[in-house]
C-alpha cells in the first residue's frame, strides 16, 4: 500500500526545454550551398590559386620584363630549370605565366567592377522612373548592341589608342548594356513590390526607395552576373592583346604571349601552350563559380540547407 501511494506522489520528471537555433542568414546559407556544389568547390579553388598567384607572384619575385632575355636559350623546351620551357628570344614563359596573371586580374575586375555600377546604376534608373528616361536608354543600349562586342572594342582601342588602360574602358563600355538590361528587368518587378509601395506611401523618396529597397534585392542577381562576366571579360583582354591593341610588348600579358607565339606554334608549341592553358583555367574557375553562385543565390532554395 505504501509503494502504491510513494509511487501516486511521485511528480513526472521535467521536460527538457527546447533547444533554439539561431536563424542562418541569407549569405550564411549560400556559403554553405556554394561549398556543398562541386561547381562551386572547384570554380573557388581555381580562382582563389590565381588570385594568389597574381597577388603573391610580384612580392616573391620581382620581375621587369625589359630585361629578361637570353637569346641562347631561345625557344627551348620545358626543362626542370625552366618549367615550361622559353619563348623566341630566350624568357623563361613560367615566369611570364605566373606575372601574367596580375594583367588579366587587373584588366578583369577593373572592368567587372565600373561596369556592374555603371550597368546597375543606369538599369535601376531606366526601370524605375520609366517614360522618356526609359526609352531614351533602351535605344542607346539597343544602338550599341547593333554591333558585335569585340568589332566595338577593336574601334574604341583603335581611336584611343592601344594600351593597358585603354583596354578596360573599351571592355567597360560593350558590357554596359547587356548588365544594364538585366538591372532594368528586375527593377520593374521590384518596383511594384508592397514593401517599396508602403515605404512610398510614408514619404520615402525615390534614392531611398532605389537604395534602401529595390538595390538589396538586386545584389545576389548583380554578384552573380559579374562573376560570369569575369571570364568573357578575360576573353576579350587577351583577344584584344592578340591583335595588338591591349597591352604592349614586352608585357607578359596572357594575350600577347599567345599573339608572340602564333608565328612558332609549329616549331615550339610550348610558347602558345602555356599560356593558353592559363587563360582556359581561368575563364573555366570565374564561370564555374558563378555557377555555383548562382545556384547559391537563387531564392527558390532559400529554404535548404
Amino acid at each position: 500500500m505504501s509503494a502504491v501511494i510513494s509511487s501516486a506522489n511521485t511528480e513526472p520528471p521535467a521536460a527538457e526545454p527546447l533547444r533554439t537555433f539561431a536563424p542562418r542568414s541569407l549569405w550564411a546559407s549560400a556559403w554553405r550551398r556554394l561549398i556543398r556544389g562541386w561547381n562551386g568547390r572547384v570554380g573557388l579553388f581555381l580562382v582563389t590559386i590565381i588570385t594568389l598567384i597574381a597577388v603573391v607572384t610580384p612580392i616573391v619575385d620581382p620581375y621587369d620584363p625589359r630585361l629578361d632575355s637570353e637569346p641562347a636559350l631561345s625557344r627551348k623546351p620545358p626543362s626542370l630549370e625552366h618549367p615550361f620551357g622559353n619563348d623566341f628570344i630566350g624568357r623563361d614563359i613560367f615566369r611570364r605565366v605566373m606575372h601574367g596573371a596580375r594583367y588579366s586580374l587587373v584588366v578583369a575586375l577593373s572592368t567587372i567592377v565600373i561596369g556592374t555600377v555603371l550597368s546597375t546604376a543606369i538599369g535601376m534608373i531606366a526601370g524605375y522612373f520609366g517614360g522618356w528616361v526609359d526609352t531614351l536608354i533602351q535605344r542607346v543600349a539597343e544602338l550599341m548592341q547593333a554591333f558585335p562586342s569585340i568589332p566595338l572594342a577593336i574601334a574604341i582601342v583603335a581611336i584611343a589608342g592601344p594600351s593597358l588602360f585603354n583596354t578596360v574602358l573599351a571592355i567597360t563600355i560593350v558590357s554596359i548594356p547587356g548588365g544594364m538590361r538585366v538591372a532594368r528587368a528586375m527593377t520593374l518587378t521590384l518596383r511594384t513590390r508592397d514593401y517599396v509601395e508602403a515605404a512610398r506611401s510614408l514619404g520615402a523618396s525615390d534614392l531611398h526607395l532605389l537604395w534602401r529597397h529595390i538595390l538589396p534585392n538586386l545584389l545576389s542577381y548583380v554578384i552573380v552576373g559579374a562573376t560570369l562576366g569575369v571570364g568573357g571579360v578575360i576573353l576579350n583582354a587577351a583577344a584584344l592583346g592578340f591583335l595588338g591593341l591591349g597591352a604592349q610588348p614586352p608585357t607578359p600579358e596572357w594575350g600577347v604571349m599567345v599573339s608572340d607565339a602564333v608565328k612558332f606554334v609549329r616549331q615550339a608549341p610550348h610558347m602558345i601552350l602555356f599560356p593558353g592553358l592559363a587563360i582556359m583555367f581561368t575563364v573555366l574557375g570565374f564561370n564555374l563559380l558563378g555557377d555555383g553562385l548562382r545556384d547559391a543565390l537563387d531564392p527558390s532554395l532559400s529554404g535548404t540547407y
